[in-house]
């Protein structure tokens, strides 16, 4: 435990994968200073062995209910600033993670904890989830990382989002895309593990730099996009991955026709 924030380390078969939990439950895991610092600091600490990593929050009743509102209403300009540059930074954490991080969503996900789940790589989420960008109807707008979601669902919806302050459910987080799958609560577990053993089935040097291309095919020209894939692509085969697991798929498909 650091902070608010539980951190657990597991194997799955050969792979070592990192669990950070938000350990706050009794405040809908809302996100204080202290938290998103954790976060920040726990993610950018992780070993360098991690092949993946999942961020949920403790209980059933959220994954983050926003910021804090008792800090929120403390803040004036300078503490302000200080404050929404502590989400940015636990949200520039899970970007900048070399590995892919998957958010598992329960329950309430909101403001700054949208944005959370924004920063991951992937969103599984309960069918009870529900998200929602409410600053707006504190007197405060959306800001930092929420910057994220018209690549995610579009312009229109992530205007929705910002400017009525609205939830909307796990179903239409799902039509939108701002998730990527939607299970029944009883089965978040499940589902979280099957897409964790889809990743740990890729090479783990494949797997950090198509997360780097992935970040980068958001952040840059495509002309730049596709020169950098094409340094990407080369390097890749300076280390083993490629002839190790080809060769493995080819024995594979040989084995099959015979």
């Amino acid at each position: 435990m650091s902070g608010a924030l539980g951190v657990r380390l597991e194997r799955r078969g050969a792979a070592l994968v990192a669990r950070l939990t938000i350990e706050r439950a009794a405040k809908l895991n809302s996100l204080d200073s202290a938290t998103l610092e954790a976060i920040a600091r726990e993610i950018r600490a992780l070993p360098g062995e991690v092949r993946a990593v999942v961020l949920t929050g403790a209980g059933a009743r959220a994954f983050a209910g926003g910021a804090n509102l008792d800090e929120l209403a403390a803040l004036d300009p300078v503490t302000a600033r200080e404050f929404i540059t502590r989400v940015h930074q636990a949200c520039a954490a899970l970007r900048e993670c070399p590995v892919p991080v998957l958010a598992r969503v329960n329950g309430f996900c909101l403001g700054a904890g949208l944005e959370l789940a924004a920063a991951c790589d992937l969103r599984i989420a309960a069918a009870d989830a529900a998200f929602g960008m409410p600053e707006v109807r504190l007197g405060i707008p959306s800001v930092v990382e929420a910057a994220l979601l018209p690549r995610l669902v579009g312009a229109g919806r992530a205007r929705w989002l910002v400017l009525t302050g609205e939830n909307i459910d796990a179903a239409q987080a799902l039509a939108w895309g701002l998730v990527e799958r939607v299970v029944p609560a009883a089965r978040l577990d499940t589902a979280v593990d099957a897409a964790l053993d889809a990743l740990l089935a890729a090479g783990d040097a494949a797997l950090r730099a198509q997360k780097r291309l992935c970040k980068l095919w958001e952040e840059a020209p495509l002309d730049e996009c596709v020169r950098l894939s094409i340094v990407e692509f080369a390097a890749a085969y300076a280390g083993e991955e490629p002839r190790a697991m080809l060769g493995e798929f080819l024995a594979a498909k040989n084995r099959r026709k015979r």
